[in-house]
């Protein structure tokens, strides 16, 4: 299925540090549901856990979104040139150890990851 994916270029830029990224590459969506008064902790844990998934291989850029609506609701995007890199490169990993000990005590309830493909481009006519 993924390869019939019809983007004109192989590549397109993302607003991850200007990172070219394959245009095929897999985004990572995780709804966070914080515990109440750990905004602030959460934010700096998260700062200090980015290193970590920026260095895996396979990853393409991250970003994280605090929801206005609802208190302590974050929106968290991956990008990953494959799934395995995710599921299996990065959650396999020993980083991946120091990535949960940073970050999941901050969670209720334990998100779900879902994976998406992408369908249109942005600023596909």
């Amino acid at each position: 299925m993924r390869d019939s994916l019809n983007v004109s270029e192989a590549f397109h830029r993302t607003p991850y540090g200007n990172r070219e990224v394959p245009a095929n590459s897999i985004l990572e969506a995780v709804m966070l549901q914080i515990k109440p008064g750990t905004a602030s902790a959460f934010e700096a844990a998260f700062r200090q856990a980015s290193p970590i998934i920026a260095s895996m291989k396979g990853y393409c850029g991250h970003d994280l979104h605090r929801g206005l609506e609802t208190p302590g609701k974050y929106l968290l995007l991956v990008r990953w040139e494959t799934l395995e890199d995710h599921t299996i490169g990065f959650r396999g990993s020993p980083d991946y150890q120091a990535w949960k000990q940073l970050l999941h005590h901050f969670y209720a309830p334990f998100p779900v990851v879902e994976h998406f493909e992408l369908v249109v481009p942005f600023g596909a006519l």
